[in-house]
């Protein structure tokens, strides 16, 4: 096992909300191929949270967000292979554009989901998330 491999992997991840629905996309990584979960992806040197998931979110799907806010920190070891991700969970309303794959090797498809009627292969720390987004108190807002 690769070095790299034996440590957490950090990564963002941003449930953006439009018209009581949530943006997922059906991955095709190596990590858990045929899940579905929200855009993300990682901080760069001297990047505030709030940029790294816009830029993120615009560069996996061509969507543009605000209202950014911390929701949550999950520690992940599903999936194949010996991964263990930390996802530090943070949800956005949808400002602009709509979602298409920018990035087809890591991306099947991204929709819009009604909360009520989700894909039943969600990655793990989005099904508790999605079940805790609701209260505001478990919310941080980053841009204010």
């Amino acid at each position: 096992m690769e070095e790299r491999q034996k440590q957490p992997n950090f990564a963002f991840r941003v449930l953006i909300f439009k018209d009581g629905k949530v943006l997922l996309g059906k991955n095709l990584g190596a990590f858990a191929p045929g899940k579905f979960g929200p855009p993300g992806g990682h901080l760069e040197y001297r990047e505030s949270f709030a940029d790294c998931l816009k830029r993120e979110t615009a560069e996996e799907c061509g969507v543009t967000i605000d209202n950014i806010k911390f929701h949550s920190i999950v520690n992940i070891m599903e999936g194949t292979g010996p991964y263990h991700n930390i996802h530090v969970m943070f949800t956005a309303d949808w400002k602009s554009g709509e979602p298409k794959v920018l990035e087809p090797e890591k991306c099947e498809s991204w929709d819009w989901y009604d909360l009520n009627n989700l894909p039943t292969s969600l990655f793990k720390n989005i099904e508790l998330s999605l079940k805790n987004w609701q209260n505001p108190k478990n919310c941080f807002d980053l841009e204010k």
